[in-house]
């Protein structure tokens, strides 16, 4: 952990994610790792064909996104960043775009995942599965 504030930056959107753009959010000369974590649409889920998702989000959901990076942020002293996407998904669009620097790869590592877990966790994004057959699932309400 270091002495400065870190940096950190989240948005929700309904455009594709520019993963690239979540990297250069957390580059500096000083890191030694990048670690970006792309969620992917898969096409099954608990035994269920999968043929595409629909995210929806809280109206706060995108505050509560920046108070997670935040604070995962402060906590470790790394520069964290990410971006959900709401909306109609098809199989293989990135719904979760996280990356952490560090000046390691074990740390940037250990904050990513601890992000993840933190955003799923606390931010009120949930998708509705459509599976094959025409059959529609919430996940995470």
């Amino acid at each position: 952990m270091n002495d400065q504030n870190p940096a950190s930056f989240a948005t929700i959107t309904d455009a594709s994610i520019d993963e690239a753009a979540i990297r250069r959010a957390v580059e500096s000369p000083a890191s030694g790792a990048v670690v970006v974590f792309s969620g992917v649409v898969r096409n099954h889920d608990g035994g269920n064909e999968v043929w595409s998702l629909e995210y929806q989000a809280h109206p706060e959901a995108e505050a509560l996104l920046a108070q997670c990076c935040a604070e995962v942020a402060a906590e470790t002293g790394l520069a964290i960043a990410a971006a959900h996407r709401v909306g109609l998904l098809q199989i293989g669009d990135i719904a979760l775009s996280a990356a952490v620097s560090a000046a390691h790869r074990r740390e940037a590592f250990e904050a990513c995942e601890l992000l993840v877990e933190r955003i799923k966790a606390t931010v009120p994004i949930w998708k509705r599965q459509q599976l094959a057959g025409g059959a529609t699932e919430w996940v995470g309400l």
